[in-house]
């Protein structure tokens, strides 16, 4: 909220943000477990000051886990989007769903975690970490060569990674906002992609 109040109305051309989703997901069964903290972000969903604030910086917006708190965003939306996990039969949800503002209709993006690069898996630190190509998808489709983009919670910064592989290999010219309340996140996110920025393989699955 301190960050977004720095920037005037509409500053940024698009938001994409996964904030918490207030389902405490420190206390599921994610698999191996591997991955869970202590940490209580996930125990509610931001307020609907949020949302307001986040609307009025940004002019367009992809929000993620939408479904767990669409009573707090004010708009119908025609464009939700579906990340397909394709998890087959097994415990974990069958996908993941995006709420935006653009218009058009629904579109999915079909992607297994088990298709990531060998780095992204060997660096994953994060409980509910998204693969890079999930935000690359995003940023192809609906973002244009020289647009702002914002992200409010940075988390494991896959969404810095993927900026830097479409303006290395689509050369869109984006530059990307973000903040993320939680030190430790921050820095290993940082570390994360500066890393990323120094391979310079094509990394697109």
């Amino acid at each position: 909220m301190a960050m977004m109040a720095r920037y005037p109305d509409k500053h940024f051309h698009l938001a994409i943000c996964d904030p918490p989703y207030g389902i405490s997901v420190n206390d599921m069964n994610l698999g191996s477990g591997k991955y869970k903290t202590e940490k209580k972000w996930d125990d509610a969903a931001p307020g609907a000051d949020y949302f307001r604030e986040l609307f009025r910086v940004a002019d367009k917006v992809i929000l993620w886990g939408a479904n767990h708190y669409v009573s707090k965003i004010p708009h119908d939306s025609s464009c939700w989007l579906v990340w397909d996990k394709r998890n087959g039969d097994s415990d974990f949800a069958d996908a993941e769903l995006a709420w935006t503002n653009f218009e058009c209709p629904v579109r999915m993006f079909s992607f297994h975690l088990a298709q990531q690069s060998r780095m992204e898996i060997k660096d994953r630190f994060h409980v509910t970490q998204k693969p890079i190509s999930l935000y690359r998808w995003c940023l192809t489709k609906f973002a244009k060569p020289g647009w702002k983009i914002l992200d409010t919670h940075l988390g494991s910064g896959s969404h810095g990674c993927a900026i830097d592989e479409v303006n290395k290999f689509e050369k869109m010219g984006l530059t990307l906002t973000a903040s993320e309340i939680d030190p430790e996140y921050y820095e290993k996110a940082l570390a994360k992609i500066a890393k990323h920025q120094q391979n310079e393989t094509n990394l697109f699955s």
